[in-house]
């Protein structure tokens, strides 16, 4: 997408323009329209329906929609919905589409591109895949397993239906579908609070389940709604251990530490918390002018995803080798990512000006330093002896020159998510340093955003951590 094009783009509502944004409220849709909000990433405004407390609460008195239906029968329902999320046949989908284009940074032709791959999410085979990684015995979810000790004392274990409010990410505009899934899967009572990047896309897969079935349990325990974050007023009286067990985070710093003032007794956190991924090259790279252009392009796919606004993208490549070969290969890494691709574009907004700030003074200051590209969202490399004070974003890599990949593990933490590694042998003889300094996630350059079934998630297991783990005990 060119520039212009990238103008268009973000400017698709009308002066004055206010959307409507619909809730979803246990099994029902509501149409939007009664109070008004803006956007934080574009400052698009949109009106949601009013918020009714009373409505998200099902009081603990009343066991779970879920509680009784097999797991079997709610694996079947979210693949029958899967087959729905056809973006050319569902309408719901493409309205969905046609308004996060307002809202959202990612330009349209990338949120049209995860909205047909979203449907992957629901698949007999991924979802029994993540059951089985999560839990050693599934049975616990559909009623009481029977155990017994290595003493002989009897007991029976189950894993209840938990009550959970999601703070959905803004970065991924069809995260939410996996979330759904995730809710489904543990029986939950389950809330949204969606974002103002994309207040769309929950209620738009809901609907979705509502015309599948819409009495089922499933869709009877969905709802996804939209407040300003930090509002005291809704979440004073939300996040309490009376109506909910769990808040799953996904966001900022600002929004997880907001969520902390909240939590007690009963009252949980799973958080996938801000991450920064990164890459590791070995002098291997380097080797030729053909091996070096491979690396290049694997190296920017995984720096572009999302136009580097997930968790994934990688910001710091960390490269071993001679630096006439590391000059050629910044180079021609910049050329790639001013590449459309699947999920990034030619061209993403420019760096913040307190980036490009950073960008100058680095320029002037550091004799050793070396810069390719200009901060016009083509993309920017830029080689230094140490990594960068400032968080690369807007497709700006930081290629670190050190003398050995083992120098740079100082370097994870963590908040390290995925690392990418070249050559793909290396894995094995760095992944247990690489886990003791904190990282989470180890794959081969260029594979960031390929994930294997039932892996963990920000080192855990995150449906385990859903469930409200009860037992019956019988000690003599």
């Amino acid at each position: 997408m060119n520039a212009t094009a990238r103008e268009i783009d973000s400017q698709r509502t009308k002066d004055g323009e206010v959307l409507r944004v619909d809730h979803f409220v246990r099994g029902k849709a509501i149409a939007g329209g009664a109070v008004k909000y803006r956007s934080r990433d574009l400052g698009v405004d949109f009106a949601t329906p009013e918020i009714h407390l009373n409505e998200l609460v099902v009081p603990r008195s009343e066991l779970p929609p879920l509680l009784d239906v097999p797991l079997a029968q709610i694996i079947q329902f979210l693949v029958a919905c899967g087959e729905r999320m056809s973006l050319e046949k569902n309408p719901h989908l493409q309205e969905a589409a046609e308004r996060i284009a307002a809202t959202n940074p990612l330009p349209r032709r990338v949120i049209e591109n995860l909205f047909r791959r979203a449907r992957h999410t629901l698949t007999e085979q991924g979802l029994r895949s993540s059951i089985e990684a999560n839990f050693s015995n599934p049975a616990a979810l559909d009623g009481w397993v029977e155990r017994v000790d290595a003493t002989g004392q009897h007991a029976a274990l189950r894993a209840f239906p938990p009550r959970m409010i999601h703070m959905l990410a803004g970065n991924s505009p069809t995260g939410c579908i996996a979330s759904i899934a995730q809710g489904a899967l543990v029986k939950a009572i389950n809330v949204f609070k969606m974002p103002s990047s994309d207040p769309f896309t929950c209620v738009a897969m809901l609907k979705t389940m509502a015309e599948v079935d819409p009495g089922h349990p499933v869709v009877k325990s969905m709802s996804a709604v939209y407040w300003r974050g930090g509002d005291e007023r809704i979440e004073r009286t939300l996040y309490r251990p009376q109506y909910f067990d769990r808040i799953v985070a996904w966001g900022g710093g600002d929004a997880i530490n907001n969520v902390i003032k909240y939590l007690g007794p009963g009252l949980q956190l799973v958080s996938f918390d801000p991450k920064t991924s990164i890459s590791m090259i070995g002098p291997e790279g380097f080797a030729s002018d053909s091996v070096i252009a491979e690396i290049a392009e694997a190296a920017a796919t995984d720096v572009a995803v999302f136009n580097q606004e997930a968790c994934l993208a990688s910001r710091f490549l960390f490269v071993e080798g001679d630096r006439k070969g590391i000059e050629v290969f910044c180079a021609r890494l910049q050329e790639r990512l001013a590449v459309d691709r699947e999920t990034a574009s030619a061209v993403a907004p420019p760096p913040a000006l307190e980036v490009r700030e950073e960008i100058e003074m680095l320029r002037v200051m550091d004799e050793e330093a070396k810069i390719w590209g200009k901060p016009d969202g083509r993309g920017m490399v830029i080689l230094t002896a140490e990594p960068v004070d400032f968080h690369p974003t807007n497709k700006t890599a930081n290629v670190v020159h050190v003398s050995s990949l083992d120098d740079a593990v100082r370097f994870v933490n963590v908040a390290t998510q995925t690392i990418g590694m070249y050559p793909p042998a290396r894995k094995k003889a760095m992944r247990d340093r690489l886990a003791s300094a904190g990282a989470q996630r180890v794959v081969r350059l260029g594979d960031a955003s390929r994930h294997v079934m039932g892996s963990p998630h920000d080192a855990m297991f995150p449906l385990q951590r859903f469930v409200h783990w009860m037992s019956d005990e019988d000690a003599s």
